[in-house]
C-alpha cells in the first residue's frame, strides 16, 4: 500500500475512534451550596457513569446560596440548580424565566431547633419570647414571621435578629440566641454534631408539621433550557433520580461515594444528610408517579405561603412555577 493510501486510512480511523469522544452533550449542575447528603443523587449518577451512560457530561459545581444560583441559572451561566421555591419565585417576580422540573424535599425541611439542655421544643408555645439568629440575607427573617401567622400567632412571637451566618452555631451552643433554623438533609446534621461536640443535644420543632404545606427545593431549569434542550434535562432527570434510588436503598455506599469525590466531607454527617434527604424525596401521595413528582395542590400552596411571606401580590403565577413533563 502506498504511503498516501496508508495516511488516509489511518486518518479514516482516527475519526471513527473518535467518534465517541467527547460526543456526550455537556451539562452543568449548581448544588446551591457545599457538596452534602441532599446533593447525593446527581453525586451517585456521576460516580457510577449513569450520565455518560446517558449520553451527558456533566459537572457538578457547588454553589454560593439559592437566590444566587437562581439568579444565574436564569442568566444562563449553567443549566441545572438546586433551587428552593422562594428563590424561584422571587426570581420569576423580578422577570426570571426558570421552573422546577423535579422535587427533592417533598416537604418544606426546615425546623426550629433549639439545645436540650436548655429546654425542650414541644410545641408553638414553647418558642414565645425567644431569640432565633439567622443571618443578615436569610428568608428565615419573612419565612418565620408568616408561619407564625399561619399558626395564630403574631409575627413578633419569635424575635428575630441577623447574624453572619458563621457564628450562629456557636451563638446557639455559647447560649447568646435561644433559637436557630436547621433544615433536613443539610445542616441540621452538622448542627447536631457540633453541639455533640460541646456535650450538649439538639431538639427541634418542625414547620412543615404545624401547618406549612409547601416544597422545599428541587431541580430547576430556564425555560430556554427546557425549549432548545429538553432531552438532555430529561436524561439527567433519570440518572438524577436513579442516583437518589441507590442512596435510599444503600446509604451507606452512597456516602462513601461522596466522600471519595469530596474527601473534605465528614462521612458520618454526610451519612446522616443522606438518610435524612432519603425521607424528605419520598412522598407518599405522589408514590404513584415516581420520585420527583410535583404535586399540584402543594404547588399551589408552596406559591401562596411564598406570595403571603413577601408580600407579592400575586405576581407570579402557579403554572408558571414548575412542570412534570421532563420526569418521563
Amino acid at each position: 500500500m502506498n504511503p498516501r493510501m496508508v495516511w488516509l486510512l489511518g486518518a479514516m480511523l482516527l475519526c471513527l475512534g473518535s467518534g465517541g469522544v467527547g460526543a456526550e452533550e455537556k451539562l452543568t449542575y449548581n448544588q446551591s451550596w457545599l457538596p452534602q447528603g441532599s446533593q447525593i443523587g446527581p453525586i451517585v449518577a456521576l460516580s457510577k457513569g449513569w450520565f455518560r451512560e446517558a449520553g451527558l457530561d456533566v459537572t457538578i459545581v457547588r454553589g454560593y446560596g439559592g437566590q444566587r444560583t437562581a439568579n444565574e441559572l436564569d442568566q444562563g451561566q449553567f443549566e441545572i440548580g438546586y433551587v428552593d421555591p422562594i428563590s424561584l419565585v422571587l426570581t420569576r417576580s423580578n422577570g426570571g424565566h426558570i421552573r422546577l422540573v423535579g422535587a427533592i424535599n417533598t416537604q418544606w425541611p426546615a425546623s426550629i431547633c433549639a439545645l436540650t439542655e436548655r429546654f425542650q421544643l414541644q410545641s408553638i408555645e414553647d418558642l414565645k419570647g425567644r431569640v432565633l439568629g439567622g443571618g443578615a440575607s436569610s428568608p428565615v427573617h419573612n419565612v418565620v414571621p408568616a408561619w407564625l401567622e399561619l399558626n395564630g400567632k403574631p409575627r413578633d412571637f419569635i424575635r428575630l435578629v441577623r447574624l453572619d451566618p458563621a457564628v450562629i452555631p456557636t451563638s446557639l451552643i455559647e447560649g447568646k440566641i435561644d433559637l436557630v433554623e436547621c433544615w433536613k438533609g443539610s445542616d441540621r446534621p452538622v448542627m447536631v454534631n457540633q453541639a455533640a461536640k460541646a456535650g450538649m443535644k439538639v431538639n427541634w420543632l418542625s414547620l412543615a408539621e404545624n401547618k406549612l404545606d409547601a416544597y422545599g427545593s428541587g431541580f430547576a431549569v430556564s425555560e430556554d433550557t427546557l425549549a432548545k434542550r429538553g432531552d438532555a434535562v430529561r436524561s439527567f432527570l433519570r440518572a438524577a433520580y436513579r442516583g437518589y434510588e441507590f442512596a435510599i436503598a444503600q446509604p451507606a455506599e452512597a456516602a462513601d461515594l461522596l466522600v471519595k469525590m469530596y474527601p473534605l466531607v465528614d462521612r458520618q454527617i454526610a451519612l446522616d444528610q443522606i438518610r435524612e434527604i432519603a425521607e424528605q424525596i419520598q412522598d407518599p401521595a405522589a408514590r404513584g408517579n415516581g420520585l420527583g413528582f410535583l404535586r399540584a395542590e402543594r404547588m399551589k400552596s408552596t406559591l401562596a405561603f411564598v406570595d403571603r411571606a413577601f408580600d407579592l401580590k400575586g405576581k407570579v403565577a402557579v403554572e408558571d412555577m414548575y412542570s412534570n413533563a421532563f420526569l418521563r
